[in-house]
Formats: C-alpha cells, sequence, structure tokens
C-alpha cells in the first residue's frame, strides 16, 4: 500500500505492488515479522499468494518475491478494492483508533503516509470507475440518444428547405433589430446627455478627472454620453449606407438562398454524401493510426526499471525482465520492477523514425484534404446539373450524385490531388511552426519568438486563403471540367468580378446558418436536458436511470451540432456553386440562359459588362441564345456530365 505513493505511480498508471483477490478485507494491524513468530499466521495466510507455505522462504525472500503483503491494515471495500479505514477522531486521522502503525520493516509510521498512498490509488481507479459509469449511461441511454439525432436531421432538412421562404425575413428582422437598438441608444444617450447637461457637476471634462478604475464615475459626466451617442450615429448612418449600396447584392443573395433551398429540394440525396465523406476519413485516420503505431512498436521491447521510491539509484535504467532478480538492483532498490517502457533501438532505421512519423503526418493531411476535395468536387457536380437543367426537375440527371463522383473519380482524380497537395505543404508548415513556437515558449529571445509568431499568422491567412481558392476551384473543375490550375485562375477572376457580391453572400451564409446551428443544437439540447432530468411530465416514467446526465445531454449537443455542421455544409456548397454559375451568365456573353426567372430578372437588370447590357426583351434575349453545339451545349442537355473533360 504504501508503495503507491510513489511517483511511479503518475507514471505507469499502476502501483508496483503485486494485487490478489481475497474474500473479505483485514480487520487488523499486522506485519509479516510478527505473524512469522507467533499464531496469527493461520489469519494472515489468506492474503499470500495461493499455496504458498511459509517455510518455504526466508521473511526477507518473501517480501521481495511478493509472496506475501509486508503488512495488513484494517480496510474496508470500496471501488472493490480495500482501502484503510479512515476515522476522524477530536480532529484527529485514526485508523482503528490508532494514528500511527508498523510498517514491514517493522518501523513507526503515520497514519498520513496511509492516506497519501490510497488517494494515490482512489486517483487511478476513480478514473477506471468513471469510464465503466459513462459506458453503463450509453447502454442505457443510446436509443433516446438516436432519437434525438434524428429529429435533428429532421429539422435541419426543415430548416434548409423552409430558407426559401424565411430566410429574407430572418435577416431583415436582424438589420430592423440592430437599427432600432441603435436608435433607442441613440435617444437614451441624448436623454441622459440633456439630464446631466444642466447639472455643474456633469459638465467635468475627462482631463479634469483623470483616469479613474471605477468607470461608473465616467457615467456621471455628460461628456460621456455624448461620445456614445456620437459612436452610435456613426454606427446607425454607416449601417444605412451599406444597405443602400447593397441592395442589389442582397437581392443576389437572398435569391441564391432560395434557389439553393430549392435545388436540395431536388436532390435530397446530396444531404447525405457526408456520410460517404466521414467513412473515407475514417479509413484514412485508420490508416494513418495503424502505420504511426506500426512505426512508434517497431524495433525491441525496452524494458526500465520502476523503483519502489524516489531514493533507488537505478530508477529508468534499462534491464532485462529474464535476469532482473539476479542482479543488485533488487537488492539496492527492495521492492523495485523490471517494466515495459517503450519500443527502440540503436540502428539506422530508428534513428531516422522521425522523419518517417513526419511523412505519416503528411500524407495523412493529403489524403484528408484529398477526401474533402472530392466531396466537394461531387456536390459541386449535382448542384451544377441542377442549375444547367433548362426544364427543373424533368432535366436533372436520374442519379446526379452518383454521376458526379464517377466522374470525378474518373476525370479528375489528379486535380483534386494536385490542390490537396499545395493545402497539405502549408498545413505541414503550420504544424511544424507552432511545434517550434511551443518548444521556444520559455526562450528569452523575443526577436525569435516574434519572428515565429509573425510566420504562424502569415501561413494562416495563406491556409485560409487557399482554402476558399481550391473551393471555387473544384466546382469550376465540376462544371468544366478544366485542370486545377486553370479552374483557379478563373474562379479568382470571377470572384473578383464579383467582390462585392461574394462578400454578401458569404456573410449573409455564415450568418444564417450560424443561427440555424445555434437555433437547432440548443433547441435539442434543451429538449434533452429536460428529458434526461426528468422534467418532461409526460415522458418521467421512461427515462433511464443515470449515473450522470450530462452523457447523454453532451452527446445530443455534440451530435446535433456535427449533424448541422454536415448539413448545412453541403447548402453552403450548393449555393457557392450556383453563385460561380451565375455569375458566368452574368459575365460571359456566350452563355446560354439555363437559370429560373429569379435569377434572370438579375441579368437583365443589373449593370454588366458584355452583352446583357444590351438585352432589353425577353424576344431579344431568346435570339442571343446559342446553338445546341455552341459552349455549355444546350440547356435541355447540359448536364455536368457532357461538359466535362479529362484533365
Amino acid at each position: 500500500m504504501l508503495k503507491c505513493a510513489s511517483p511511479a505511480v503518475l507514471i505507469n498508471l499502476q502501483c508496483p505492488t503485486t494485487q490478489l483477490c481475497v474474500s473479505k478485507c483485514p480487520d487488523r494491524f499486522a506485519t509479516l515479522l510478527e505473524v512469522s513468530k507467533n499464531s496469527n499466521w493461520d489469519y494472515y495466510k489468506q492474503f499470500c499468494k495461493p499455496g504458498f507455505v511459509m517455510s518455504s522462504k526466508s521473511i526477507t525472500e518473501v517480501i521481495r518475491d511478493e509472496d506475501c503483503p509486508p503488512m495488513i491494515v484494517p480496510s474496508r471495500p470500496l471501488l472493490q478494492r480495500c482501502f484503510p479505514e479512515f476515522k476522524s477522531k477530536g480532529g484527529v486521522l485514526t485508523v482503528a483508533n490508532q494514528t500511527t502503525f508498523k510498517d514491514g520493516d517493522n518501523n513507526t509510521r503515520s497514519v498520513i503516509d496511509l492516506k497519501d498512498a490510497a488517494m494515490r490509488i482512489a486517483s487511478l481507479l476513480n478514473a477506471k470507475e468513471v469510464g465503466m459509469k459513462i459506458l453503463e449511461d450509453y447502454a442505457n441511454s443510446w436509443i433516446w440518444i438516436l432519437i434525438a439525432l434524428a429529429i435533428t436531421m429532421v429539422l435541419s432538412l426543415s430548416f434548409i428547405l423552409l430558407l426559401r421562404y424565411i430566410a429574407c425575413v430572418i435577416l431583415w428582422f436582424v438589420i430592423c433589430g440592430v437599427l432600432s437598438a441603435a436608435g433607442y441608444g441613440i435617444w437614451h444617450c441624448f436623454k441622459e446627455y440633456s439630464v446631466l447637461k444642466t447639472k455643474p457637476e456633469g459638465n467635468v471634462t475627462f482631463s479634469d478627472i483623470g483616469f479613474q478604475a471605477d468607470l461608473s464615475i465616467y457615467l456621471e459626466h455628460s461628456q460621456t454620453w455624448l461620445i456614445f451617442m456620437i459612436l452610435l450615429i456613426v454606427i446607425e448612418a454607416i449601417i444605412v449606407i451599406i444597405l443602400i449600396f447593397l441592395r442589389s447584392s442582397l437581392g443576389v443573395a437572398f435569391t441564391l438562398m432560395k434557389e439553393g433551398s430549392r435545388a436540395i429540394f431536388y436532390i435530397l440525396c446530396t444531404l447525405f454524401y457526408p456520410i460517404i465523406t466521414f467513412f473515407l476519413l475514417a479509413i484514412c485516420i485508420g490508416y494513418s493510426t495503424v502505420t504511426a503505431v506500426s512505426l512508434a512498436s517497431s524495433g525491441k521491447a525496452i524494458y526500465k526499471v520502476t523503483p519502489a521510491d524516489d531514493q533507488c539509484m537505478y530508477a529508468n535504467l534499462t534491464c532485462s525482465p529474464k535476469t532482473f532478480n539476479q542482479t543488485n538492483i533488487t537488492k539496492a532498490c527492495p521492492g523495485a520492477q523490471c517494466m515495459f517502457g517503450f519500443y527502440g533501438g540503436e540502428s539506422v532505421y530508428h534513428r531516422y523514425i522521425l522523419v518517417l512519423h513526419l511523412c505519416n503526418l503528411f500524407v495523412f493531411l493529403w489524403l484528408v484534404n484529398f477526401v474533402l476535395a472530392l466531396g466537394k468536387c461531387t456536390l459541386a457536380g449535382a448542384f451544377a446539373s441542377y442549375y444547367w437543367a433548362k426544364k427543373k426537375p424533368k432535366d436533372i440527371p436520374s442519379c446526379p450524385v452518383y454521376s458526379s463522383f464517377t466522374r470525378a473519380i474518373r476525370y479528375h482524380t489528379g486535380s483534386l490531388a494536385f490542390g490537396s497537395l499545395i493545402l497539405a505543404m502549408v498545413q505541414m508548415i503550420r504544424i511544424v511552426l507552432e511545434n517550434l513556437n511551443h518548444k521556444l515558449k520559455g526562450s528569452q529571445n523575443a526577436l525569435t519568438r516574434f519572428l515565429l509568431h509573425c510566420l504562424s499568422c502569415c501561413f494562416w491567412c495563406l491556409e485560409k486563403f487557399i482554402k476558399f481558392l481550391n473551393t471555387n476551384a473544384y466546382i469550376m473543375i465540376a462544371i468544366y471540367g478544366q485542370n486545377f490550375c486553370r479552374s483557379s485562375r478563373e474562379a479568382f477572376d470571377l470572384l473578383m468580378r464579383n467582390i462585392v457580391r461574394v462578400v454578401v453572400l458569404d456573410n449573409v451564409i455564415s450568418f444564417l446558418l450560424f443561427l440555424g446551428k445555434l437555433v437547432i443544437s440548443g433547441g435539442v439540447g434543451v429538449l434533452a436536458f429536460f428529458f434526461f432530468s426528468k422534467r418532461i411530465p409526460l415522458f418521467q416514467e421512461v427515462v433511464p436511470q443515470l449515473n450522470f446526465s450530462w452523457v447523454p445531454l453532451l452527446t445530443v449537443i455534440i451530435g446535433s451540432f456535427m449533424i448541422t455542421s454536415g448539413f448545412f455544409n453541403v447548402y453552403a456548397m450548393c449555393v457557392d456553386t450556383l453563385f460561380l454559375c451565375f455569375s458566368f451568365h452574368f459575365l460571359s456573353p456566350s452563355g446560354c440562359f439555363c437559370c429560373t426567372a429569379r435569377l434572370s430578372s438579375f441579368l437583365l437588370f443589373s449593370p454588366c459588362p458584355g452583352i446583357w447590357s444590351q438585352v432589353k426583351t425577353w424576344r431579344g434575349m431568346m435570339a442571343l441564345l446559342p446553338g445546341p453545339t455552341t459552349h455549355l451545349q444546350a440547356c435541355s442537355r447540359s448536364s455536368a456530365k457532357e461538359r466535362s473533360v479529362p484533365n
């Protein structure tokens, strides 16, 4: 028991002593030295190894081989273990009304030593016990967790389909709320300013009062409220001006969101494509994990000396389990054990094992980015088939997701791999920089730390930019079948020509989807909280008994957030694809009018270069339509399959 108070417990996560199962815990103090000289051996031997005969070895050999415990103490069962039965008597900690006891070496020890050892064991066993209770809670509540996640899926799908009706209402409601709040703030600041202006003590300037730790002092002066009022007026004016100048871009954003909701309604199978992405990512993670474990476990098993205390001079030295008991270590460090440490060696292979781990990490990043790129290209091809269909949904392919997936695998693997490679290289550099920054965290060289922070910031920005550019490049690859470099250039050109609309669309989409995630995940989480805490009278009888109610609750919240993120990422990809298709229509004089009437209205009345500024009537527009064999083919046959060509 006392050996469990050593630091080896925290290092090896176990006590360096033999553990046996007993019928009941000891109820008295006793030592092996004492019982070997009196008649208490019959009671003591039940705590020794089965079949052990006392006369076969000396006391020293028995303790060295751990055939019997050096001592026993009055204990009680706790967590299927025997723990000392501590009691407080007059504010003094005791065990069996004693504050001291004899250890295995016949030395007098304090009960406090037993307490420290018991606390070390309890900290280890508690983790195991908590883990078992968590598994038990999952076993009792898994069906209700699945029901909650199914509700999340239904709500997420409903939210996406309803966006065509409520997107405009939600955003204008928020905008009006912000304007109203700012207006009320201006009125309140003016009111406070007018009242304090009439008081002599309210006309004191900031230079007169200086810096005050109590910020409420500043609220007693009119100058503070005047500054607040001016700031709110400026903010109100900026919002109004932005709304005036961006009203057309907001209209395009709302229309594209409605079209995105309509596209998903016609191609519902796209919402379940993230399952395929998750499966492919699981394969990548499994492959990289197996590779990392194989690299880490390659070589010979290295064993280290694990002492019973921190006084042993042979601690952490290499040892051999076969010859350990014949060495001098067991004599110099009683109770020490030869335990497994790690796998290793001294060959050239093992000297460069770190390089192999870095290569495995780089391959992992490349594979993950490739899987995500494949998903984006597949979804973009499916949604492009919706946009280019002249008669919706009649001209939409029967299996747009499958067709787009097979097309991406057959023709665009090289482009997707190249884009993923560029992103993986940047991410690898970021990881190396973060590792260097962590190692130099305590360095006194301020210039080095400053440069590392600057590099980390620059590569973070570069990673975000490459992700954004790659996403739009994958969309162009899915639509037009061009290589990665050309698709990136054309996507960047389209986005730069519509930079205002890009900013407005991204912010509107991000805000609405964040609001949807918050409402759905939070709503399902609140519902789960009331259910598992038995606060819904209708379901009180069916709520399972739980050790920790937060286990299913946290699982539901995290699972709901992941499900909503998967659904909403598909929706965001849909809007991005429709936006690039629309941008091509908006800027190209050779496109065909396959978009809906809502988007066509923006093509007719928006100031834009090319042929669109000359079109005045629907008859003139139809006269400018290309023939069935020109660019992008005829809209009635222009599926993504017909427009894609091998890279």
